[in-house]
């Protein structure tokens, strides 16, 4: 997992916030109909990309809306949330664009 927010990471720094969703993809498809928190989790970091993406692409509502689903999954992070997802969050939010 650590690689992949690695890679996650780098793409959205680089702008390709498409690609930085299809790196974490890779964890969450498998898992998808399972909702324990970490998998909802991912799902989050996805849609922050997402909308990051859609924002890219002049689409702001739909952005801001995406966002919104993005906020509401990480708010599952808790202390007992893997280190690295918290980190990831700081991350992800310094992106936040306001519509």
């Amino acid at each position: 997992m650590k690689q992949l927010i690695n890679r996650y990471k780098d793409l959205l720094k680089k702008g390709y916030f498409f690609e930085a969703h299809e790196a974490l993809e890779e964890y969450w498809f498998p898992r998808r109909k399972d909702k324990s928190p970490k998998v909802l989790i991912v799902k989050g970091f996805i849609n922050a990309a997402v909308s990051l993406e859609l924002h890219k692409r002049g689409r702001l509502q739909a952005s801001k809306r995406v966002w919104k689903t993005y906020e509401k999954l990480t708010k599952l992070l808790d202390k007992n949330s893997d280190s690295s997802l918290k980190e990831l969050k700081s991350y992800v939010d310094s992106f936040k664009i306001d519509n």
